[in-house]
């Protein structure tokens, strides 16, 4: 059977119900691919006509708000112990480094972190929780929770679909390609977070290094 087969006999119940459960889960704290979920499902929903743009960016935007705000309550309630265990589980996401350079992020912008967070892939895992731990007022979170979301999903559904409306001919043709597109533009965002991680954690040690020898 051909991709493009297979994929009208998927239900747009089910797609609609991943895209919020793996967004919630990212949102939430958990390093899924969040962002690939929603720019496959919005390829295909320029692709597939039973699948709504409409309900599909809402499904993802609430996705996001509520797994925000319950890696926030998760975030407030386990203060700093929850990213020491969060960093000994998953080292690649939620490492000194990167925890380092999230902090700063939020030091510096406060809840236009939370905010642009949502475009980030990184950003996008620790905003919620990270905003629990370090006390930021819940009116402020949610704010900046709620219009993130809302921007992001309903943007990136917005953008993605109407360029596959644009190159439907063509994405019915090499649908495959289309969708590798979409895993390469999410992968291609997270390395990009992860090397400014580690720019940030080789700044700092240099900054530490001379008061380090000062007291030795």
């Amino acid at each position: 059977m051909h991709i493009q087969e297979w994929l009208e006999t998927v239900p747009a119940v089910s797609v609609y119900l991943l895209v919020g459960v793996v967004i919630g889960l990212e949102s939430l704290g958990i390093p899924l691919p969040g962002e690939i979920v929603l720019v496959s499902a919005a390829i295909l929903a320029a692709t597939q006509d039973h699948i709504n743009p409409y309900v599909l960016g809402a499904c993802a935007s609430a996705g996001a708000i509520i797994g925000d705000s319950i890696g926030y309550l998760i975030g407030r309630k386990g203060g700093q112990p929850l990213l020491q265990w969060a960093g000994r589980k998953f080292p690649k996401h939620f490492g000194p480094d990167h925890v380092a350079m999230a902090e700063a992020k939020f030091d510096k912008w406060g809840m236009w972190a939370v905010f642009f967070g949502r475009f980030i892939a990184l950003l996008r895992i620790f905003a919620g929780p990270l905003a629990g731990v370090l006390k930021m007022p819940y009116w402020k979170f949610l704010i900046a929770n709620v219009l993130g979301g809302i921007v992001w999903a309903g943007g990136t559904t917005a953008l993605i679909y109407t360029v596959g409306m644009v190159a439907e001919p063509w994405l019915k043709r090499f649908s495959t390609w289309g969708l590798a597109a979409a895993v390469l533009f999410g992968v291609g965002s997270f390395l990009l977070m992860k090397r400014r991680a580690k720019k940030a954690a080789e700044a700092r040690e240099a900054q530490e290094a001379p008061v380090t020898a000062a007291v030795d």
